[in-house]
């Protein structure tokens, strides 16, 4: 049996985009899933630990790529770093936001229904 792939998903506040995305993959086969946040008010803050977790990580932003290579460069060596480009003008698990992501992921990974 193969292992699951680890999604790893990043936004600013770890509120909206990065937390939709994840509950849109829980309990989806073939897939484990966490999300956090940049920002120092985040949800859940990105952390070294998510960094090594992960197999694929997704920022919603290019800002967000930039933090993560300033604050885990070393860390990201080897990882598969991904921007979606999808801005922060969303609620979360609203249904155009799902639409986006969905759309953006799909040339990635498998998307759920």
């Amino acid at each position: 049996m193969n292992q699951a792939q680890k999604l790893l998903f990043i936004c600013s506040r770890n509120r909206l985009r990065s937390l939709t995305a994840e509950t849109m993959y829980q309990g989806f086969p073939g897939y484990a899933v966490k999300s956090a946040g940049t920002e120092p008010g985040a949800r859940i803050r990105v952390n070294h630990g998510h960094i090594g977790w992960a197999d694929i990580i997704f920022v919603m932003e290019k800002k967000h790529g930039r933090i993560l290579r300033e604050r885990f460069g070393e860390a990201l060596v080897g990882k598969t770093l991904n921007c979606l480009r999808i801005p922060d003008n969303y609620r979360y698990m609203e249904p155009a936001l799902i639409d986006e992501l969905k759309a953006a992921l799909s040339g990635y990974v498998e998307v759920p229904e």
